[in-house]
């Protein structure tokens, strides 16, 4: 059931993810905590539930809000910033060949 705010709640984002094959776990930080630069090896799927936050790549920066997905490959670098209220995401990892099989 969504949110009042017409977001997804928590429970529909995991839900949807697990529905694409994905098996997502959920996290939070406070406000205006940063996530220096990293890459992962498989491919993100993250999906902001409550806040916000500020993703900064090479190619420019992604701001997601409540409801907001964002799907980043392996190997691309990227940094963080949490909003001012904080925020909540869902996310899950779809291994590189994984994505090949289909």
């Amino acid at each position: 059931m969504p949110s009042p705010r017409g977001a997804p709640t928590r429970v529909d984002i995991e839900a949807g993810l697990h529905a694409e094959g994905l098996t997502p776990h959920s996290w939070s930080h406070g406000a205006a905590f940063s996530y220096g630069r990293h890459v992962h090896g498989d491919h993100k799927v993250l999906v902001c539930v409550s806040g916000s936050i500020v993703f900064h790549t090479d190619a420019g920066d992604v701001a997601l809000g409540p409801g907001d997905r964002m799907e980043l490959p392996s190997g691309v670098g990227h940094a963080a910033t949490v909003g001012g209220d904080g925020v909540e995401c869902v996310e899950a990892y779809r291994r590189e060949s994984d994505r090949d099989a289909r």
